[in-house]
């Protein structure tokens, strides 16, 4: 694998895709340990239009064990090096008559421990036991997050639009897009395949219109202790295959 080209676009476009990273084989066995987990607990999220979970990999550690493969870890330190952990994990399933759309937006905050007030972090909001944070702009700016595509994903059903090079420019509200300059793409991947991207790249994903469901797991990685105490919620340390929380 080109591992400097990847980077290369990464860092030129905020994004990059990558397909047949996962075998189907490997697929099924990420979905087998979701489907068989107990789902009413508080980080499970499930309704007509979204089934999400999020603390994904301290819920189903399961599907941690299918994911960070050898060959997973080797992309990941081909690219960004050694020294990185997982901070937050989500899985989504957008269902097939799902009709909801998330509009352009940058991943501006971070998922910690506990609230803890410190200089240069915030506003504050809490999710389903969750606190999250927005720290200041440079620890957002060194992480990535790699987004595994466990079916065909189409402007059809979701596939994330883009910005592209918007991560460059800190923090760019959706409201001064200027259209006239700024280059949309539509990220398409298929099953198997992933998608890594920079925090503030401005995305967004529309309803659904073909009838297929999407579903993807959302993780995020960083290399940055935090200060005064403040943790992580879901460091994990996947180099070493060791899920510590």
């Amino acid at each position: 694998m080109d591992f400097a080209r990847h980077k290369q676009q990464i860092d030129t476009n905020g994004f990059t895709i990558i397909n047949e990273v996962f075998t189907l084989d490997q697929i099924d066995a990420i979905l087998s340990a979701i489907t068989t987990a107990d789902s009413s607990r508080p980080t499970f999220r499930k309704s007509s239009g979204i089934f999400a979970i999020r603390q994904f990999l301290k819920e189903i550690p399961e599907a941690g064990s299918a994911i960070f493969t050898p060959a997973f870890i080797d992309l990941i330190q081909g690219i960004f090096g050694s020294g990185n952990f997982v901070t937050k994990s989500i899985y989504f399933d957008k269902p097939e008559q799902s009709n909801w759309f998330v509009a352009y937006h940058q991943d501006l905050t971070i998922s910690v421990k506990e609230k803890i007030e410190i200089d240069g972090f915030g506003p504050w909001t809490v999710k389903q036991r969750q606190f999250a944070v927005q720290p200041p702009l440079e620890i957002v700016q060194n992480n990535f997050t790699i987004r595994i595509h466990l079916d065909e994903t189409t402007s059809q059903n979701g596939a994330l639009k883009v910005i592209r090079n918007s991560h460059s420019k800190g923090i760019y509200r959706p409201e001064n897009i200027d259209w006239e300059t700024e280059e949309e793409a539509v990220c398409e991947v298929r099953k198997g395949g992933i998608m890594i991207m920079r925090p503030l790249l401005l995305h967004a994903s529309d309803r659904t219109t073909n009838d297929r469901k999407r579903r993807v797991i959302h993780i995020e990685f960083g290399k940055d202790e935090l200060p005064e105490g403040l943790e992580w919620s879901e460091k994990m340390l996947f180099e070493k295959r060791e899920f510590l929380v």
